[in-house]
């Protein structure tokens, strides 16, 4: 804080405020109690019936006063908090603006770069194909972005609705990691699956490869191992199935784990985690759990530890076997 500039802050101006109305209530009644004591002892000397002057009433309008005066320290209360959420939202959208633009300058100024050797040199067949694939890699980070932000407008908008389809999730996973491992270049992926069952389930399955890119993708962005691990796990418990995404990444502060599902957040104690992402990927995750009429938790055993992102899925008692 500016200390030129403290007593504008909002947080001295709520005090001050409050401190001045509460003021205000107590040198009132103190200067009503001083002068119904000298109108007393006035009244008492003139022989003046005492109830003609002080009525009842006198101290029903002290309480009436007292009321307004706590309605409006509830009204300042009830202003500054708005205006705390409301600065707190717009800084959240702000850093997301400015992240989100850095997701896209760069596979842009990649893109520009390879076009631009293409049109000035003459290459190999071989660095075609290195640099054609790249740029593919390019296209899709952009692709991944743009609908990142389509699906969190209609999530707003409440038109995020879905097309279901009754979907084995085992399988699904398989051919999801099998068909996007070039996305996941230099990642460890495996799925286990120990009671060898099938988990029917209604999904999305465009909404659903959008949830386990995002999971694999912090898995990886955020991790500082040699090289990046993922443990998918397909574990029925009770009338539900945990679909379980651990990792050897950083971790989670404990505190941080509830948080991160919400727009726009980003963990600010880590350089190593605020400095990426856009705050957006967590939230479209959970937002499409609930459209599938499930919850997702997070979990950390500390940083540096790796974290476990949890699916809980609604599911009949007895699923069938493979």
């Amino acid at each position: 804080m500016n200390k030129s500039r403290w007593f504008i802050h909002p947080i001295m101006i709520l005090v001050i405020s409050v401190i001045a109305v509460f003021t205000s209530l107590v040198l009132y009644i103190f200067w009503y109690v001083e002068v119904s004591q000298g109108l007393q002892a006035v009244i008492e000397k003139a022989g003046f019936d005492r109830e003609q002057i002080f009525t009842p009433q006198t101290w029903v309008v002290i309480l009436v006063l007292s009321i307004l005066v706590g309605l409006i320290l509830i009204g300042i209360s009830v202003i500054f908090t708005f205006h705390q959420k409301t600065l707190q939202l717009y800084r959240l959208q702000r850093n997301f603006i400015n992240n989100f633009t850095h997701e896209l300058k760069t596979p842009v100024a990649s893109l520009k770069l390879y076009l631009e050797t293409f049109s000035k040199h003459q290459l190999p067949r071989e660095d075609e194909l290195q640099y054609l694939k790249h740029m593919i890699q390019d296209a899709d980070r952009l692709t991944d972005n743009i609908n990142r932000i389509l699906s969190l407008a209609k999530i707003e908008n409440r038109t995020l609705k879905g097309e279901f389809v009754d979907t084995e999730l085992v399988d699904f996973a398989r051919r999801f990691v099998e068909n996007n491992l070039h996305i996941f270049k230099g990642c460890d992926i495996s799925i286990h699956n120990p009671l060898e069952r099938q988990y029917q389930y209604s999904i999305d399955a465009s909404l659903f490869e959008m949830v386990m890119i995002n999971l694999l993708n912090n898995a990886i962005k955020y991790n500082q191992s040699g090289r990046p691990a993922v443990r998918i796990s397909f574990e029925p418990n009770g009338d539900s199935l945990y679909i379980i995404f651990a990792d050897n990444g950083i971790g989670l502060p404990p505190k941080e784990t509830q948080k991160i599902f919400r727009n726009f957040y980003q963990i600010g104690q880590s350089d190593n985690m605020s400095a990426k992402g856009t705050g957006v990927g967590l939230y479209l995750v959970d937002s499409i759990i609930r459209l599938h009429k499930g919850k997702i938790k997070a979990a950390s055993p500390g940083l540096g530890m790796g974290s476990v992102f949890t699916l809980i899925l609604p599911l009949n008692p007895a699923p069938q076997k493979a």
